[in-house]
């Protein structure tokens, strides 16, 4: 090597003291607030983007942008499913009453569902005690 390229070796740092010298420039941050950062960062670019399709009218394209913004709200909210639930299991008893009554005891269907059979098979089963 020649004496020129000796002195560009020695002039330029190494990449420790690049780093160290990078690492002193930036302040350090927390964590959590440079991924909120990005967060937020992607939120704004992602509206942009929104903002192009509407200008350019490939709407296709545009589901895809909104279905990320429902990610924080949920679609059916935790009582309704609650309710839901409940009815279908109150429709599922009906349902098997009147099959079991009706298909496999042979009796009427629209009979399941009535006062007095529920009371005649009551007592049955107190008198046979």
């Amino acid at each position: 090597m020649s004496t020129e390229q000796l002195e560009k070796v020695a002039e330029n740092p190494t990449r420790k003291e690049q780093k160290e010298k990078t690492a002193e420039k930036q302040p350090k941050k927390n964590h959590a607030e440079t991924r909120k950062q990005l967060k937020e960062q992607k939120k704004k670019d992602r509206f942009q983007k929104l903002g192009r399709l509407l200008k350019t009218e490939r709407l296709p394209k545009l589901k895809h942008f909104l279905k990320f913004e429902r990610r924080g709200r949920r679609m059916f909210p935790i009582w309704l499913r609650i309710i839901v639930v409940l009815s279908l299991a109150a429709i599922a008893l009906v349902v098997g009453l009147m099959v079991g009554y009706g298909v496999l005891g042979n009796g009427n269907l629209i009979d399941a569902l009535k006062i007095e059979t529920w009371q005649h098979l009551i007592d049955i089963v107190v008198k046979a005690e």
